[in-house]
């Protein structure tokens, strides 16, 4: 299973590896990463793979938002099943 992160907020030193160090504590496989920095907005997307994790997908959003706001940026973790129902649609 895949699943779709997407983190946004103020650039700052320590983002990508704050996110980074979750998913490797819990076994989740980063498969494709985009980042990019517009005027000082950090922009991350990553596609992960789950299949080896640790952790349930709920209890992994939650672990994730709760890094996000110790480093002050927004984390959203979405299935991909629920991407691609919305791309049907």
């Amino acid at each position: 299973m895949h699943a779709v992160i997407t983190v946004i907020g103020k650039d700052k030193v320590g983002i990508v590896a704050k996110i980074s160090s979750v998913l490797a504590r819990y076994k989740v496989n980063i498969i494709d990463i985009t980042q990019t920095v517009l005027r000082g907005m950090f922009a991350m997307i990553m596609i992960v793979d789950l299949d080896q994790a640790t952790i349930s997908v709920e209890e992994l959003r939650r672990e994730l938002e709760k890094a996000g706001k110790e480093i002050g940026v927004e984390v959203a973790l979405h299935s991909t099943d629920l991407m691609e129902s919305i791309e049907r649609i």
